[in-house]
């Protein structure tokens, strides 16, 4: 996958954005969305609308920007509920630190063949080497399922080892069942305190159709990214411990961790996938930019950012390789969601990150401080493409399922 030559670190654009916006960034510190979320215009957050504007254009599909807390910028239909195929990722690895917290699991270490003692019986030929995967190995994608590595020495992106690690997090610790998981794990433990308005669902196509696969609408997956900016408080509520938010986004894979080979190894009988069918399935490499299935703003063993045009502490949840989307950049105080857009690599990604990074900047010396509202009040501010003009230029580009 290319990459655009990479800025110097020292005069990336966010980074200057960092520094002017260090002392603003308590405005709307503390302000959280409740039933429905504020609105404020793009400017009154120092966001220039023309800039976010041209991310619309440029992304297509359906969107929504917030800062400080606010809603400020929408495209398409942001309410919409939809799949966002591995951009869900996030939201399993967050489930799995909220078992650790309840006590559900001893640690993120225990080995999972507790949980399916089948795993023992595999691979005879390998040293019985499934014995040894961990929740750690598989909320990193390290734990070499499907393969010939053993677990913990190589990276292998894939939906077959994904599918065991919902259903052993899921089915097994959590005791639920595809009909009532999202009642008895994701409304009650996430969607309800984050009073989501659009119904999340870990099962985007129904029971027998792929389950485990999320579907959030735009500004509800804000809702989820927002949780983290925070570190894992909500309206002064701790939904998860400090430590693990942080910890969440901050241990990126060192570049040591090879990707995995190409030699396909023993599964467990009738192992289902979550996305592709692909045996061995090994889609791409972590980049030095993958930490408990977020994507980070890392740096890959050439010495490239993974996004080169945006805040180093920026990081993300993506689908469909960035056609679906959240991504959090705490020293911008910014959180931002897409799906169904044409975006696909990180070189995309990039370019439609660094147009929020520019909005800010498009705002000079103002970027950050409270602005005076402008006539007509916040509630018309960055209201949604009127009905019928949803779409800025058609669907997506087609990528295979992930």
């Amino acid at each position: 996958m290319g990459e655009k030559n990479r800025t110097p670190r020292a005069t990336q654009p966010g980074m200057l954005a960092a520094t002017l916006l260090a002392p603003c960034l308590a405005l709307g510190a503390g302000v959280f969305p409740g039933k429905t979320w504020q609105w404020k215009k793009p400017r009154e957050v120092g966001l220039d609308a023309a800039t976010l504007r041209k991310l619309a254009v440029y992304a297509r599909g359906s969107g929504c920007v917030t800062r400080h807390g606010y809603m400020v910028f929408a495209w398409g239909d942001h309410t919409r509920r939809g799949d966002v195929a591995s951009a869900a990722k996030p939201w399993y690895s967050h489930f799995l630190f909220k078992a650790l917290e309840l006590g559900k699991i001893a640690s993120l270490d225990e080995k999972v063949v507790k949980y399916e003692p089948r795993l023992a019986n595999l691979n005879p030929r390998l040293g019985h080497k499934d014995r040894l995967i961990t929740w750690r190995h598989l909320a990193n994608q390290i734990s070499c399922y499907g393969i010939t590595e053993r677990p913990g020495t190589a990276f292998d992106y894939n939906d077959w080892q994904m599918a065991l690690f919902w259903d052993l997090l899921f089915l097994k610790v959590y005791g639920a069942t595809y009909r009532n998981v999202d009642a008895k794990v994701l409304r009650p433990l996430l969607a309800d305190p984050l009073q989501c308005q659009d119904k999340p669902t870990f099962m985007a196509f129904g029971t027998r159709d792929r389950p485990g696969r999320l579907a959030v609408s735009p500004r509800d997956f804000c809702r989820f990214g927002l949780l983290y900016l925070h570190e894992g408080n909500w309206r002064g509520t701790q939904l998860l411990e400090r430590k693990l938010a942080r910890m969440a986004v901050s241990s990126l894979l060192p570049n040591s961790i090879p990707r995995a080979g190409g030699k396909a190894a023993e599964m467990l009988p009738g192992q289902r996938s979550i996305g592709s069918t692909r045996k061995p399935d090994n889609q791409c490499d972590h980049l030095g930019s993958y930490s408990w299935l977020w994507w980070t703003n890392g740096v890959d063993r050439q010495g490239r950012r993974h996004w080169p045009h945006v805040p180093p502490d920026a990081y993300g949840c993506f689908g469909h390789g960035g056609k679906r989307a959240m991504v959090v950049i705490p020293s911008l105080d910014i959180v931002l969601s897409w799906n169904d857009t044409r975006i696909v690599g990180r070189e995309m990604e990039d370019k439609a990150l660094g147009l929020v990074v520019q909005a800010v900047n498009a705002e000079g010396a103002q970027a950050g401080k409270p602005v005076p509202p402008e006539k007509g009040g916040p509630e018309t501010a960055g209201k949604p493409v009127p009905p019928g003009k949803r779409e800025l230029g058609g669907p997506g580009r087609p990528v295979p399922p992930t």
